[in-house]
């Protein structure tokens, strides 16, 4: 039974009891049709259907009528052909924009989903979880920032890894690549993305993967007086990192990967997209600009978080630091290379120098010491 039959019903068994109640001479006129929150005449009027025709006088008359705004059999048939023709890839929401906005459809999302769920080819989804509140946005861009990766099958066969760095306030993408593996090199790369676009921002929110956070007990707390690499990083630039301990903590940044999971892998497929490097090249020259078009939203408050970088290089703090101590060849140890340290104007030789090694993205490597303006690049022993 429907919800209109059902209400039908509920509504006769009222009227039934009153007016039982009515004839009874226990209530008067005005107190029955004031229980049935109708006027009198109205009352009159049902009394006397119900006395000549029963309960079938009591129904409603539009119930057996055909909608005049009821679409035809033509028309629903037409939408889930498009549907499985060019768009079989997309969710339900996705799908709609392209019906609405390609297409011309006129029908509203609510018809378009039970159309393409009753037909079959959409599956309901699941029943959803007990209720949580929502943690409210930052009030300005750039005081908080989201980073989280993503492994799905992003296109047929292939699975990667998606890097996203979103502002918490706006819900802004700020970077997105698609990498084999998410890890510390990935994560600095998209935090350079920000910096060099937007500039310092206040905080920096993630979950507690190994290349964000040493955690001494698995499941438990981090250790945050014993930074990884992309820690050190975030300290330097005076960024205060926040864990995350539960999928619902980052419960922003999940439903974003859940939008995209609905939406790029269609998309990728529709453009005949395979490989990673155009995968990226579409992300950045024309996925992203509408995807935050679409989703972006008002800051709670005007001004920005974001402090500019001034005379910092971003190679000096996003990179991998180690210390070690200078040779008798003046060359130290690091990850299994033997890097020489050349002659400077400071010093001819460093023995028994205790350097900080960096190691570069772009597989250079430079040293310098502490309270010495010694600094400069170092290469592999004998080359």
């Amino acid at each position: 039974m429907d919800q209109t039959r059902y209400l039908q019903m509920v509504r006769t068994n009222q009227f039934e009891r009153v007016y039982r109640r009515w004839k009874e001479k226990k209530v008067t006129q005005v107190e029955a049709a004031r229980q049935l929150e109708m006027s009198e005449r109205t009352l009159r009027r049902y009394v006397v259907r119900y006395e000549s025709e029963g309960v079938s006088g009591l129904a409603d008359k539009r119930l057996n009528k055909r909608s005049p705004r009821r679409a035809s059999q033509q028309e629903v048939e037409a939408v889930v052909a498009l549907y499985t023709e060019r768009y079989s890839r997309r969710n339900i929401r996705h799908f709609y924009e392209a019906y609405t906005e390609e297409h011309g459809g006129k029908r509203s999302y609510s018809w378009t989903k039970k159309c393409l769920q009753e037909s079959g080819v959409v599956k309901r989804g699941r029943r959803r979880g007990p209720r949580r509140e929502l943690r409210e946005r930052k009030e300005q861009e750039g005081m908080m920032i989201h980073q989280d990766g993503s492994t799905h099958e992003w296109v047929s066969g292939k699975q990667w890894d998606l890097i996203v760095t979103m502002d918490d306030a706006t819900g802004e993408i700020y970077s997105i690549f698609f990498v084999a593996q998410e890890g510390t090199w990935s994560s600095m790369r998209g935090v350079r993305d920000v910096l060099e676009g937007k500039g310092v921002f206040l905080s920096f929110y993630s979950d507690r993967g190994s290349h964000y956070w040493n955690t001494p007990q698995a499941g438990g707390k981090v250790d945050k007086g014993n930074p990884t690499q992309f820690g050190r990083a975030m300290r330097e630039l005076g960024v205060v990192m926040i864990p995350g301990y539960s999928p619902e903590a980052r419960g922003r940044s999940e439903r974003m990967f859940k939008t995209l999971q609905g939406r790029l892998p269609a998309e990728l497929e529709e453009r005949g997209i395979e490989e990673m490097e155009e995968a990226n090249r579409y992300l950045v020259e024309s996925f992203v600009d509408g995807f935050n078009e679409r989703f972006t939203v008002e800051a709670a408050e005007e001004g920005s978080g974001f402090v500019p970088l001034l005379g910092v290089g971003t190679e000096d703090i996003l990179c991998l630091k180690q210390r070690r101590v200078v040779g008798n060849d003046n060359c130290v140890k690091y990850r299994g290379l033997s890097l020489q340290i050349p002659p400077t104007r400071d010093r001819v030789h460093f023995v028994r120098a205790k350097v900080r090694c960096m190691s570069m993205r772009t597989g250079l490597w430079r040293w310098y010491t502490r309270g010495s303006a010694s600094l400069g690049f170092m290469t592999r022993k004998g080359t």
